[in-house]
């Protein structure tokens, strides 16, 4: 069988060593987040990135060696295994080329060639073979087959049984792995996909109108093209299928299986070569086509989904402060929230501005005094319904204020799937789901990463198709970009949720729960250690999660870093030889930078671990999360009807396709900065110019209301 490590060291470019302990430790149970961060020294420095492609290469093929083994032992079992076959079967590095090898051997349902064998006609169809490769002077296909007519079989005639044979041969060649391959082969290179939309969706009724007449080569195709596609399939708007050469595919074969230069032999071949494409190869070969560009698709998806959740993700945070979250309404009112600044939920009430004055003039004095009452520093407003109007509300009571909060549009998207879940209900069982809603915006504002979490990836609004593309692997993928923003960022044991603890490496949902109970029983953790005290938190998972749990104002200042229980005793010695104590962590920084690292190497802390510790004291307890910036949306442009071309404004990006990105410039439709006009110069990935959350400025290109269109370019102005 494959030597897996050895296999994976060349493919990914990475040295022995590096495969086989970074294998070690995931088969320990070390999560990757530990692994990159805390065992550097074994892996040569991989970062996540090679860790991830190394555990995911490193799952297929495990994958692929069981499957031999399955394989193996099939053909074994019917005695068919040769030597070649088997080497094949061993050598073989892909799982479609394996189910290639596979298919002759594999049990199937009862076929036309199925019924011709069981009539006593696989002798004929050998013998027509063995014509077909000595090149005899003459043949006599009818005579042979007239020897095979049988009452009792069911053969009625000569050309029954050639028919018959004929079923067997084309059976054998449909499973012929190499012909198979070339043909897939030659279809992802000259196929074309050709979709058109049915008869019953008139032109300019269907939001798939570009699918009408639509074609492009296969190996061209976009990810979002096909998934767009497989969509308008899925929903009975559109056909598509792959079209290509068909008598150069059937030449190709009469190629390779034809061998003699007896015309009523060749004649018989063609025949039955041209019975077996049609009938066994095509639709099987253009569906594995199809699936292989699909799964492709997916994978470029998938992988846009988690740029653009990791920037979201990972978004600046205003910071724990007082804050008044607003989520905005007309009839029903707008629902104001507090919460301090540990997210602590204080007070609800509901205002109705957009009402009458009377009502106005009094929502104004409620937000004055929640605003004084607890010294709010900021003012969420959920971006949905109502927004625009309520952040001009807002603005009018600030400017009667001598201190004013800080206020800022925030996007609400899966905030209300949040409030109607088992987390928000657990976390207030005896508030609405509205006043949920409405702490939820608050809170993102305070620390995105801390309340987002609480949601389902797919609720949040940052990826395209995602209901179409592998939903398993789409959720392995967004749990893993969940898991490593956590960690990056560290999170404070005494206020993170048990959701945002379930997160943290080595933590598991019972542990999280143990963590929090724990915490509201005994009070404010005071250091690291005392982890071990929480109920099925053993060695190992401290060992796991302990560097990204801060503790601040605790036992020791070391417990506000991300530096490792495990080698505190290497920055005590370091202090004591530097004369410095644990509170004074950041003048051990400035002094090491002089000093000679190589003097603190041990068998387990290394120089990678030691530059590490450096930069932590640098700046300890830092967020590496960028600086808080917002979006200020242009004064009188509420709705897309307000927009003229021409016009330039501020927005932010909510959304990063292949294509180009999403811009809310506070209108409730998100307009669309196509990837031709995000700048000047040519652009191949749109996630290379721009990321979700970041703060852009935009041209106005083309308006349609009806369509709910917004056309924008980035092209000429200034950032």
């Amino acid at each position: 069988m494959l030597n897996i490590p050895q296999l994976l060291a060349t493919e990914l470019e990475l040295k022995p060593f590096q495969v086989q302990n970074a294998l070690e430790l995931l088969a320990e149970g070390a999560t990757i987040p530990f692994i990159s961060r805390y065992r550097k020294e074994r892996t040569g420095e991989m970062n996540e990135v090679q860790l991830r492609d190394l555990a995911d290469r490193y799952t297929y093929l495990t994958e692929l060696e069981e499957r031999k083994s399955v394989i193996l032992k099939a053909i074994t079992e019917q005695n068919k295994l040769t030597d070649e076959l088997q080497e094949k079967i061993v050598s073989c590095l892909q799982k479609t080329e394996l189910e290639d090898l596979y298919l002759p051997y594999r049990p199937k349902r009862r076929t036309r060639a199925t019924i011709a064998r069981e009539k006593g006609l696989q002798p004929l169809a050998d013998f027509i073979k063995s014509l077909n490769t000595k090149n005899p002077v003459s043949a006599s296909l009818s005579e042979e087959a007239a020897r095979y007519i049988s009452e009792t079989q069911g053969v009625t005639s000569a050309d029954e049984a050639l028919k018959g044979a004929a079923d067997i041969l084309a059976e054998e060649v449909a499973e012929k792995a190499d012909l198979r391959a070339y043909i897939r082969d030659y279809l992802l290179e000259d196929g074309v996909f050709v979709s058109r939309i049915k008869d019953d969706y008139p032109e300019g009724t269907t939001k798939f109108e570009m699918y009408r007449n639509y074609q492009i080569n296969v190996k061209n195709i976009a990810p979002h093209n096909l998934l767009a596609l497989c969509r308008g399939e899925t929903e009975g708007i559109l056909s598509f299928d792959v079209v290509f050469a068909e008598d150069w595919v059937l030449s190709y074969l009469e190629s390779q299986e034809i061998k003699t230069k007896v015309q009523g032999i060749r004649d018989f071949y063609q025949a039955m070569l041209k019975d077996a494409f049609n009938r066994l190869m095509k639709n099987s070969l253009i569906s594995e086509v199809i699936a292989d560009k699909k799964t492709y698709a997916d994978i470029e998806s998938i992988r846009t989904f988690e740029i653009n959740l990791r920037e979201l993700l990972l978004s600046a945070p205003a910071g724990m402060k007082p804050t008044m979250a607003i989520d905005p309404g007309f009839r029903t009112g707008c629902k104001v929230a507090i919460i301090d600044q540990t997210g602590k939920f204080l007070e609800y009430q509901a205002v109705f501005p957009h009402q009458a004055a009377e009502q106005r003039t009094k929502a104004a004095q409620i937000l004055k005094n929640l605003i004084e009452k607890y010294k709010i520093e900021l003012i969420a407003i959920g971006n949905g319904t109502a927004s625009r109007e309520t952040d001009e509300f807002v603005m009018q009571v600030l400017q009667t204020l001598d201190r004013k909060p800080t206020k800022v549009m925030v996007n609400e998207s899966g905030a209300s799937i949040y409030s109607a879940s088992k987390v928000a209900l657990e976390e207030f069982p005896d508030l609405d789901v509205t006043v949920r809603g409405a702490i939820s915006i608050g809170r993102r504002l305070q620390d995105p990463l801390a309340e987002l979490v609480k949601i389902d990836p797919k609720s949040i609004g940052v990826g395209q198709y995602q209901h179409d593309v592998d939903q398993k692997l789409l959720k392995k993928k967004l749990d893993e970009t969940v898991e490593s923003c956590v960690n990056y960022v560290g999170v404070d044991l005494n206020t993170a949720s048990k959701e945002l603890l379930t997160f943290v490496s080595g933590i598991t949902p019972a542990v999280a729960n143990n963590i929090v109970a724990y915490r509201n029983q005994y009070g404010a953790f005071k250091n690291r250690r005392q982890l071990l005290k929480v109920p099925k938190l053993g060695p190992k998972a401290f060992e796991q999660a302990a560097g990204f749990l801060r503790i601040r104002g605790g036992d020791n200042p070391l417990d506000n870093t991300a530096v490792h229980p495990e080698s505190y005793a290497v920055v005590e010695a370091i202090a004591s030889d530097l004369s410095v104590t644990l509170n004074q962590v950041t003048q051990i920084a400035e002094k090491l930078k002089k000093a000679n690292l190589k003097k603190y190497v041990t068998d387990t802390v290394g120089e990678p671990t030691l530059r590490d510790i450096l930069s932590e004291l640098e700046k300890p307890g830092r967020d590496p999360r960028a600086e808080f910036k917002y979006a200020t949306f242009k004064e009188g442009i509420k709705e897309i009807t307000d927009l003229q071309e021409g016009m330039e404004l501020e927005g932010i990006v909510t959304n990063v396709a292949n294509f180009g990105a999403f811009v809310d410039i506070g209108v409730h439709q998100d307009g669309l900065v196509h990837i031709s006009q995000l700048t000047d110069r040519f652009v191949d990935d749109p996630k290379k110019v721009v990321k979700v959350g970041q703060v852009v400025k935009v041209r106005v290109l083309e308006v349609n209301a009806k369509l709910k269109r917004i056309s924008l370019s980035m092209k000429a102005v200034k950032q």
